[in-house]
């Protein structure tokens, strides 16, 4: 049977966490500024008003901190599993490799969009958290990319700049959902199938593009 004081630290990591999502959820929908003490400790269920944020936080900043470093280490765990496996779908045509990684990268982004939200909207308040998210998600997310795409059989002889092409297909995808989000729908209304698919062609324009020689 748990201790006591086992079932305390798994009680209180259990509220921290829900502190922590119901927080970021509020900052996505309101803005962080517009959204008060109160409303965090309603949303996670405690006594709004009570104080009872603090006895898990210091203050509103540091829960914004904690979501923040929270997927941070998650986006650490999911590269890591992602590049320490066999190539995912190796017997499968390149295309559909690329397929399958453009979509990943669209899922990433969705699991991502309440972080991506109060950044764009609250996080130049709070430049240390702009600079942990850079480092800590973005660009270990686009090194990713860059170390996938070299490693794929049919690019092995290739001399390319990888961590420059990742950035130009992963930032696709990201302008992709932020265009889709901030308007409601897709640019020129090209529906998801539509943007993998040619997303995939222009990786696999890759495997036998020679590069012009530099003015």
């Amino acid at each position: 049977m748990p201790s006591s004081s086992h079932r305390q630290s798994s009680s209180h990591r259990q509220r921290r966490e829900r502190i922590v999502a119901e927080s970021l959820r509020l900052f996505a929908d309101r803005g962080y500024a517009a959204t008060s003490v109160a409303e965090i400790e309603a949303a996670a269920g405690l006594s709004p008003g009570a104080g009872g944020l603090y006895r898990h936080f210091r203050s509103k900043e540091e829960v914004l901190a904690s979501a923040v470093r929270e997927h941070i280490e998650r986006t650490r765990r999911q590269i890591s599993d992602v590049l320490d496996q066999p190539i995912d779908g190796a017997d499968r045509p390149l295309e559909a490799r690329l397929r399958m990684t453009c979509r990943s990268g669209l899922t990433k982004v969705r699991e991502e969009q309440d972080l991506i939200r109060v950044l764009f909207r609250d996080l130049d308040q709070f430049p240390h958290l702009v600079a942990e998210m850079r480092e800590g998600i973005v660009n270990p997310l686009y090194a990713a990319i860059a170390t996938w795409l070299a490693a794929q059989p049919e690019f092995e002889d290739a001399d390319e700049d990888w961590p420059a092409i990742a950035t130009v297909l992963g930032g696709a995808v990201v302008n992709y959902w932020l265009a889709s989000e901030s308007m409601y729908e897709p640019p020129t209304s090209v529906d998801e199938d539509r943007f993998v698919e040619s997303w995939a062609r222009l990786g696999l324009g890759l495997v036998r593009m020679e590069r012009a020689p530099a003015p």
